[in-house]
This record gives structure tokens, sequence and C-alpha cells, in this order.
């Protein structure tokens, strides 16, 4: 029956194949295969007329099965606690990103909860991922253990530091950033100082407290106090500082106080800001993060180098992994106001 003017062309009813690109181009299936494998033997005439069947038809290569079959899913996982925490979605966006232009995809897996941990492994080892990403998860020797027995597959964290043999290490120096702030602090004349500490974790550290101490006692200084958040969230921040506040007489605080990451800095100045007659206290950060700069807060802090970590990460993972090696990165001190306590 002939078509009326003007009518939409009927679309197919299945999705093109192979070896329909195969039959449009009047070539193999295998041609088809190779024209669309990087490096493959085919002539360039013959993946031309490939190419533009495969355009007429709407066909895409199943990279799935193609990865399958040669033992390689192009998957990462990506391993991600404390997703309440701002700094973790430019991270995750970085990540993505980077991952994608090199031809991979990601697999996110939420372990906020100890309950989480076997699941999200288990969903990990089913997709058979080539590798783990943790994004500064705070890891414990259960967790490695789940992620080394997924078929041996390479393990790399960013932002914390691990003895495991398993893990390859790439974090910001955090020893450096500590002294950097510690002598911030000493600059500005601070005597009774203070640290305001994230989750506690059992296989990895961050060091900052450690270089933050070293060069406080240069000065014949100390941190007369750590408070600890149970999570990376403003209001574990808040609530950390307003009980200190609280059972505090006020000429017995601190006058400035580093925190281990920026959201627990904006919650412990939300608490200053919330504590009637509290004299100012000095806040540094740590990240960076875009809440950081705003006029509300401008919080001095110490930013990492997001893109280098996560570019050299998955560089690791996918082609140079090396089992307990560790790589440290220079940051940078951002200086704006909230480490002055007279603003």
């Amino acid at each position: 029956m002939a078509k009326k003017p003007g009518s939409t062309p009927q679309t197919t009813a299945h999705k093109a194949t192979a070896s329909d690109v195969a039959a449009r181009a009047g070539v193999s299936k295998w041609t088809v295969s190779r024209a669309f494998t990087d490096g493959a033997s085919i002539s360039e005439h013959a993946r031309l007329r490939v190419q533009a069947a495969a355009r007429e038809l709407g066909y895409r290569p199943n990279l799935l099965a193609r990865s399958l079959s040669k033992k390689s899913t192009r998957i990462i996982g990506l391993v991600a606690d404390e997703l309440k925490n701002p700094h973790i979605f430019p991270l995750l966006d970085e990540v993505t990103r980077q991952l994608q232009s090199r031809g991979y995809m990601a697999l996110l897996l939420n372990i906020t909860s100890e309950g989480d941990y076997e699941s999200a492994l288990t969903l990990a080892d089913q997709m058979q991922v080539d590798g783990l990403l943790f994004l500064g998860t705070v890891l414990n020797e259960r967790l490695i253990r789940l992620a080394q027995d997924i078929h041996r597959i390479p393990l790399v964290v960013l932002y914390r530091y691990s003895e495991s043999p398993y893990i390859q290490v790439l974090a910001t120096n955090g020893y450096q950033a500590g002294r950097e702030i510690g002598e911030l602090f000493a600059q500005q004349g601070y005597r009774r100082i203070g640290y305001l500490a994230g989750p506690i974790s059992e296989s990895t550290q961050l060091r900052r407290l450690d270089g933050f101490r070293d060069a406080l006692a240069e000065q014949r200084r100390e941190v007369s106090l750590v408070l600890q958040a149970p999570h990376y969230q403003r209001q574990c921040g808040l609530d950390a500082v307003s009980d200190y506040l609280a059972a505090t007489p006020p000429a017995q605080r601190v006058e400035a106080i580093f925190c281990e990451n920026d959201i627990l800095a904006i919650g412990a100045i939300d608490a200053l800001r919330a504590t009637p007659g509290a004299a100012p206290i000095a806040v540094v950060g740590f990240d960076d993060i875009e809440l950081a700069a705003s006029p509300s807060y401008q919080l001095t802090t110490y930013r990492q180098p997001m893109q280098a970590l996560v570019a050299d990460g998955i560089h690791c993972l996918t082609q140079a992994f090396e089992p307990g090696g560790q790589r440290l990165y220079a940051g940078e001190l951002v200086i704006r106001r909230s480490h002055l306590n007279k603003q």
C-alpha cells in the first residue's frame, strides 16, 4: 500500500543488532565487531560502510557483552559513606566525569551504615566491577576484608591513609596541612587551642592532628581540647561545640579551633552564633566546599587537589595498581576571615 504524502516513516519494531548492520553493509558480523573495536584490523573502506549502516539503523554496540567476553566490565565501584557531607557531591561529579571520559561507568555503593557493607559489596561482586575506589571512606578491617575478597580486584582509597597491604593510598598530605594551620594559629597569638575530629576509624587516619600538634609544640603551644563528632554533618559539629560551650566557663574556653572538615567547621560557627554572649572563637576547616566562601562564613580552610587525586586514582585502578603503595599530594591553605577571633 502506498504511503500518503507527508506520512511518518515506520520505525523498526526491534533494536538493531550487529547482524542487521552486517546485512545492510554487506559484510560479515565479525567485520562489524572489528569496526567498533579500537586497534582492530579492518580496512578504512569497510569501517566507513559499517559505520554508515550503523547510523542508518540506529545501532549501538553492546559494550557490556564485549567487556564480559574480555573479562572486564569497565565498571568501577565507588564506595562512599557520610553522603550527607557536602564535600562528597563535587567529588562524585569529578570521579564520574573522569571515568566516563575514559570509557568507564560508575557503580555507587553507599555504606553509610555498617549493615550495608556486605550487601553493597556483594552487589559489586555480582556486577563484576573492575576495581573499587573508596571516596574518603572510613575503613575498618571487616570492610577491607570483604572488599579484598571480590576476585582480588584493585582497591584504591582517596583522601585517607591506610596501612592495609591490599589498598593503594592517594591522599592530601594531612600532616603538612595540620602544620600549616598550627602555624597560622601561632601567628595569631592563640594559646588555648582545640581540634574537632570526625568519626574514629580503625584502619585509616587523616594525620592532620599530628601535624597540627607538632607545629604548635614548636611554638610552645599545645592542643588543649579535642572534641569528637560521630559523623561529618553540620548538626554534629553544632552539637559538639554547643555542648562544649555549655559545659565550659567563658574564661576557660579555647580561642581557636581546627575542624577536621568544613561542614563540621560550619556547624561550629553556627554553635557560636547560637550561644548568647559567646566570645568569638577562631575556626578553620578543611576541604574548601562551596559554602566555605559564602559571606556568611568566610571560612579559612585547606583545599585538596581533587582533580589530580581523582585522575591518579583512576589511573591506579585501571593501569598501575600498587597494593600497599602511598602517594601524598600538596594542598593549599585558603585564607579568608574565620581564623580571626575578632571579626
